[in-house]
C-alpha cells in the first residue's frame, strides 16, 4: 500500500458513497484508475466493505458498556466467539493482554436490558466474573488513526 492508497483509504473513511470520479479528483487520478486501486484494496484485504455508521442511540441504543472478562480455567478464543457471537448486543469482542482474558463492548437499551446481556454472556462460557464499565460521553470516535 503506497501513499496514494492510503489516501484514497482515509477518504473513502470519510464518504464511502464517493463516487470514483470524486476520489479522482482529491487524489489527481482518473476515475477508472482508482476504481483499480479500490478493487485491489478490495481485493487484498485492506478494505474490508463498506457499511453505514449509524447512531446507535437512534435506534434505541442509549446504554454502552465495556466489559472486562475473567475466565475461569484455560478456555480458547474460538470458545468465546462461539459462546459471544449469538449474543446481538456483543458488538465487538477482543482477547487482551493483562489480567481480563478478553474485553467486550456491548449496546443496550438501558441499564436493565444491560444486566440481561451480562447474565446472558457470563452463562454462555466458563467465566469467573466479569466488571464492567458504562460509558458516560463518547469524545472520540475514529475508525482508524487520522492519516497525516
Amino acid at each position: 500500500m503506497d501513499d496514494l492508497d492510503r489516501r484514497i483509504v482515509a477518504l473513502l473513511i470519510r464518504d464511502g458513497r464517493a463516487t470514483y470520479a470524486e476520489l479522482g479528483a482529491e487524489v489527481n487520478l482518473s476515475a477508472p484508475a482508482v476504481k483499480r486501486r479500490v478493487d485491489r484494496l478490495l481485493d487484498e484485504g485492506v478494505v474490508r466493505g463498506f457499511t453505514a455508521v449509524v447512531d446507535p442511540a437512534a435506534g434505541g441504543w442509549r446504554t454502552e458498556a465495556f466489559v472486562e472478562v475473567y475466565c475461569s480455567g484455560a478456555i480458547s478464543p474460538e470458545a468465546l466467539r462461539h459462546a459471544w457471537e449469538g449474543i446481538a448486543e456483543v458488538t465487538n469482542a477482543w482477547t487482551i493482554t493483562g489480567q481480563p482474558d478478553a474485553l467486550i463492548r456491548v449496546l443496550a437499551t438501558d441499564v436493565r436490558h444491560l444486566e440481561e446481556v451480562l447474565e446472558r454472556i457470563r452463562s454462555a462460557a466458563s467465566i469467573d466474573h466479569t466488571e464492567t464499565a458504562i460509558v458516560l460521553s463518547t469524545l472520540v470516535d475514529r475508525r482508524v488513526p487520522a492519516s497525516g
